[in-house]
């Protein structure tokens, strides 16, 4: 078995829940959001990529260590969180335009309440999450819902 279906389905061991899969399904892009959103205060300089926005180089740098990371798990899942990142970066920049120095507070109150709703999911389905095992599962959480999202499409990752 490939090392990401081993990966998918260990995450995907303490996700059986319906409230906690729903709950997942909005907090953890949420989460993975505002990660992006705290790279962009890294004090770094910032490019502008036409369609996407401001990009820092932090998070240019950020993007590309995630990605390398997918690589080494499948080439489809890489290039297609290459995209989602991106797409969440346009909406990071959107927030950091419109909100100044201000939207550290945004980017901080969404983490927290997510957060805490990760957590009430995980009460309810009455396992820890998987990221307290192995920090990589932080990064398997964003490719685990992709997951069900290609294999409704038919496709292959």
């Amino acid at each position: 078995m490939r090392k990401i279906d081993l990966l998918l389905a260990e995450y995907g061991e303490s996700h059986r829940n319906s409230t906690n899969k729903f709950i997942h399904w909005i907090c953890v892009p949420l989460i993975f959001w505002t990660i992006l959103g705290f790279i962009s205060y890294i004090p770094t300089p910032n490019m502008y990529l036409k369609y996407f926005g401001f990009l820092s180089i932090a998070s240019f740098i950020s993007i590309i260590l995630v990605t390398v990371f997918y690589l080494r798990l499948s080439w489809r899942i890489a290039f297609i969180m290459i995209f989602v990142m991106l797409l969440m970066e346009h909406f990071v920049s959107l927030v950091n335009v419109t909100f100044g120095t201000k939207s550290w507070i945004l980017y901080l109150s969404v983490f927290i309440i997510t957060w805490i709703f990760q957590f009430i999911g995980h009460k309810i389905e009455g396992k820890k999450p998987s990221f307290l095992k192995d920090l990589q599962f932080l990064l398997i959480g964003p490719i685990w819902l992709l997951s069900f999202i290609l294999k409704k499409l038919g496709i292959r990752y």
